[in-house]
């Protein structure tokens, strides 16, 4: 009986010289990098292109987290600060973060031309459709903060089916008045573009007590290259309509309102939350808060949004630890689908972990 011997070809795997680049972790860390700094698009809206940054990928069964940033501001000056924050990233990973940048206000934007129509805040709010349409989003969550408060109230108003929550901060509802017109002219006269912008976000107090914080952002208006184009969104915030609000056929979703004791608009919010559906509206006043909340306390601000996010039925098994476990029902929000909108939710118990938190009936006023 004889044996033949086979000849196998083994292939030696040489171990990478130091100082050589390794592909595979090369391509981890570019994919790294651009998911941190986001996927930049141009989209074509019946008014013009919106610039849009997507932090995640859309193919997901939830909601994406969708922002509109404040008259002076861009996506990333606006909301970089919290949504960079350490325990901000437990909900980061868990959903597609898509913030839009208002027309002409993205870092490095083009100046518009003398004479150039601005689209009005109605008009933006028209463009915000084209997003969910490009990305195949189903719904979202929107998170705006004063003039991207309103807009993303002028869109949940009109596609109610596309929003399953809605965070406002430092909401104003209301137009100006011809007080209020009459004030803006004088300023108009005796103060320059950017000290009314600041006016906006800050508070006299917050003027005083946080003045490194009021340079920053002075320095970045005053030097911005696209100014005329911030002069512009500003304009047309000031044209604002009234949102008309009634609690029972305005908003379709849970919705929390934030404002700091300090901030410029805080009687704005507090009458915005009395004309608004108690059972579904969650109210958050932070103490030694002023117009940028998002970015001066950004862990009071996460936590209450993740309370908000579980009481829509997302991240049920996620741990609270700076606010106190009895303020659950006070800063979470549910509502009844019944009879509104069938909306499916798959929330596996193995993944998510615990019960859904407890919805509130009563609309609550929370300092933290």
């Amino acid at each position: 009986m004889t044996t033949e011997m086979q000849e196998i070809a083994i292939t030696e795997e040489k171990p990478l010289l130091p100082g050589q680049p390794d592909p595979a972790k090369d391509a981890e860390a570019a994919a790294r990098i651009l998911l941190d700094q986001g996927q930049e698009h141009s989209i074509e809206t019946p008014h013009g292109l919106l610039h849009v940054t997507l932090h995640g990928t859309s193919n997901t069964r939830r909601p994406a987290i969708l922002t509109f940033h404040d008259v002076g501001l861009d996506s990333k000056s606006c909301f970089s600060p919290l949504f960079t924050f350490e325990e901000m990233q437990e909900i980061v990973k868990n959903f597609t973060l898509v913030h839009i940048d208002a027309p002409g206000q993205e870092e490095g934007a083009a100046s518009y031309p003398m004479g150039y129509q601005y689209p009005s805040m109605e008009q933006i709010a028209e463009m915000i459709p084209a997003v969910l349409t490009y990305f195949n989003f189903r719904s979202v969550i929107g998170v705006g903060v004063g003039a991207g408060a309103y807009i993303l109230s002028r869109f949940t108003m009109a596609h109610p089916d596309s929003v399953e929550g809605l965070v406002l901060v430092n909401i104003d509802p209301q137009a100006r008045g011809w007080m209020d017109w009459a004030a803006q002219k004088i300023t108009t006269l005796t103060s320059s573009l950017t000290e009314q912008i600041l006016s906006h976000l800050f508070s006299q107090e917050e003027m005083s007590a946080n003045a490194d914080l009021v340079k920053s952002h002075r320095d970045r208006i005053s030097k911005a290259p696209n100014l005329i184009n911030i002069e512009l969104f500003w304009r047309g915030y000031n044209s604002r309509r009234d949102l008309i609000l009634d609690r029972t056929s305005n908003f379709k979703c849970p919705v929390m309102l934030v404002v700091g004791d300090q901030a410029p608009y805080e009687e704005a919010a507090v009458e915005c939350n009395s004309k608004l559906d108690p059972t579904t509206t969650s109210f958050l006043k932070m103490a030694d808060a002023g117009g940028l909340p998002q970015l001066t306390q950004p862990s009071k601000l996460t936590e209450a949004f993740k309370y908000f996010i579980q009481g829509m039925g997302y991240m049920a098994s996620s741990v609270m630890t700076r606010l106190s476990r009895s303020r659950t029902t006070s800063l979470s929000s549910s509502y009844s689908m019944e009879g509104e909108r069938e909306r499916s939710r798959t929330l596996s118990q193995s993944s998510q972990g615990g019960q859904m938190p407890p919805s509130p009936s009563h609309t609550m006023e929370v300092s933290c």
